[in-house]
């Protein structure tokens, strides 16, 4: 296919409109099935998940050859899924952390005598994160259990709440010990996850060196007149070694952060 072609397609599949199920899959946690997202809202997010590939596959066509743009593509979706993931961690943890300070203010406001709706106001005013108040209302006010997602942090802490919830309406038994063991469980797990992170540093460090040295090594072939670059991109045995070594990177890569990731998910 050749390089005109390659640009136009990468074009169309940036402007492919989202079908509705996938609309659907992208409604935030939380979020009541009935709401209708923002005009764009979809599009947006699929343009910043499809969009590092395709600038790359499209900066490529432009300046190299398509061999080179499909692999800058491939390596530009690894990097942007990575840059996801940790944006995804550091999200959960600021809900989870503010679940946890809502929750004590909870604990606070029960234990001094205040009714649970305005316990739960207070709570919902306390929590740093709008999102996360948001769900946490209708959990302690009506003990409903929210949707989550299958693999949400909060899923589970949500759940015992609204039961707890339910359970203080039937039964007339006290909030404060169940609310005060779930805002520990969340500390305890927010500080587990800081020390793996902490843990694992030096090996997400390492793996970051060798994946650089290959970048190094053209740079260093450049320096001294050698022109790797031009091999790799103009001649069959360099395309071959250059997918070649592409390949064994990104492989590298992913089994580095699958086993960091083991450890970190214990």
């Amino acid at each position: 296919m050749s390089a005109p072609a390659l640009l136009c397609l990468a074009l169309a599949l940036l402007a492919w409109p989202v079908a509705p199920g996938a609309a659907q899959r992208l409604r935030p946690t939380g979020q009541p099935s009935g709401h209708r997202p923002r005009p764009g809202t979809a599009m947006h997010r699929w343009a910043l998940r499809s969009g590092p590939a395709t600038a790359a596959l499209v900066a490529g066509l432009l300046l190299s050859t398509p061999v080179v743009a499909v692999l800058a593509a491939v390596c530009a979706a690894a990097g942007a899924r990575v840059v996801r993931a940790r944006a995804e961690t550091v999200a959960e943890d600021r809900r989870t952390r503010a679940l946890a300070e809502a929750l004590g203010v909870l604990v606070a406001e029960v234990r001094s005598g205040r009714p649970l709706a305005e316990a739960a106001g207070a709570a919902a005013a306390g929590c740093p994160d709008p999102a996360t108040a948001r769900v946490l209302v209708p959990v302690l006010r009506l003990g409903e259990a929210p949707q989550v997602r299958p693999r949400d942090p909060l899923g589970p802490a949500l759940v015992r709440l609204a039961a707890a919830v339910r359970l203080s309406g039937a039964t007339g038994c006290s909030l404060a010990a169940v609310v005060g063991a779930v805002e520990d469980d969340l500390r305890a797990r927010l500080r587990t996850a800081a020390e793996l992170r902490s843990a694992v540093a030096g090996p997400r460090a390492s793996a970051t060196v060798l994946a650089g040295l290959p970048v190094f090594g053209l740079l260093m072939g450049a320096g001294v007149g050698a022109d790797p670059w031009r091999v790799l991109t103009t001649t069959t045995p360099g395309t071959v070694l250059l997918v070649l070594g592409v390949g064994l990177e990104l492989a590298g890569l992913a089994w580095s952060a699958r086993l960091v990731g083991r450890v970190v998910r214990g």
